[in-house]
């Protein structure tokens, strides 16, 4: 019989005695120790893990969609498609995350539903800085984070600021004409689709080869809608299957308000444009 396997013989590094560990570098303890339920329901676990590791996602998805709204407002666009692209990634991760929270009945979740008391995920501060990020801009939606000035602070500044499709737009007006009043728009408000701004794209998709990177971030844009789209509707479907038509923990009409809100367009002209085509 041949002896165990011991890693340190292949120069693995087995004491971390003063030596930065992988849980050092990840700070697991603190991680690992963010998880109390305050039932002794077996599923309240799930619920939480799942909109903890939701939150890291898109911190992620933040940390990208910034990046990439500084890289359209230089010089070079294209270091802009992969955070893009990858964005679309993490919200296609997001999307798997509710296979696993379907796991979980309505029976399992009404053993513990009363101790969210009223929280819920209505009242993220990062889902709604992704959402004023893309566009879809509501300053009613700063009132949920009124009672912490400093996500108030980090929410208003985001609205203030151009949005993604404000900054596609720029780069879009570098080479066709877009009139003035969308380039100057009040940017505390949504997108509203605009007949001239979707000729302008409609040019960009006719001759993709010599509009390539304008056509590329379009597409990137719509894949980005495509997935988040997605990630609604399996939200609502999850929602509707948990707690039918009840009520949500925060006071929204649960099911009825995720409903209304996949009727949200984040780019309309990207999509409105393709029935002209």
């Amino acid at each position: 019989m041949s002896a165990p396997y011991d890693p340190a013989k292949d120069g693995a590094q087995m004491s971390f005695d003063g030596r930065m560990s992988y849980t050092d570098y990840l700070g697991l303890d603190a991680v690992l120790d963010a998880q109390h339920p305050l039932s002794s329901a077996h599923d309240e676990l799930l619920f939480i893990v799942q909109h903890q590791t939701s939150e890291l996602w898109m911190r992620l998805a933040l940390h990208e969609l910034h990046a990439a709204r500084a890289t359209l407002l230089g010089t070079e666009v294209r270091p802009a498609f992969k955070m893009l692209a990858r964005v679309s990634r993490i919200f296609e991760q997001l999307n798997s995350a509710w296979d696993v929270l379907r796991t979980m009945t309505p029976s399992d979740y009404t053993t513990f539903r009363e101790t969210l008391g009223e929280s819920s995920g209505f009242q993220s501060a990062q889902y709604r800085e992704i959402e004023f990020l893309l566009g879809n801009r509501n300053p009613a939606m700063l009132e949920p984070h009124a009672h912490r000035p400093d996500l108030t602070a980090r929410l208003t500044a985001e609205i203030e600021k151009p949005s993604l499709y404000d900054c596609a737009l720029m780069r879009l007006a570098q080479v066709m004409a877009v009139p003035e009043e969308t380039l100057s728009r009040d940017q505390t408000k949504p997108h509203q689709p605009n007949e001239d701004v979707q000729a302008a794209w409609a040019k960009v998709y006719r001759d993709p080869t010599q509009y390539w990177d304008l056509y590329e971030l379009a597409e990137k844009l719509v894949d980005l809608e495509d997935y988040f789209r997605r990630w609604r509707f399996n939200h609502a479907t999850t929602v509707e299957r948990v707690i039918g038509l009840k009520r949500g923990t925060g006071g929204t009409g649960g099911v009825s308000y995720l409903k209304r809100m996949l009727e949200v367009e984040l780019f309309p002209d990207l999509w409105h444009l393709r029935t002209k085509l």
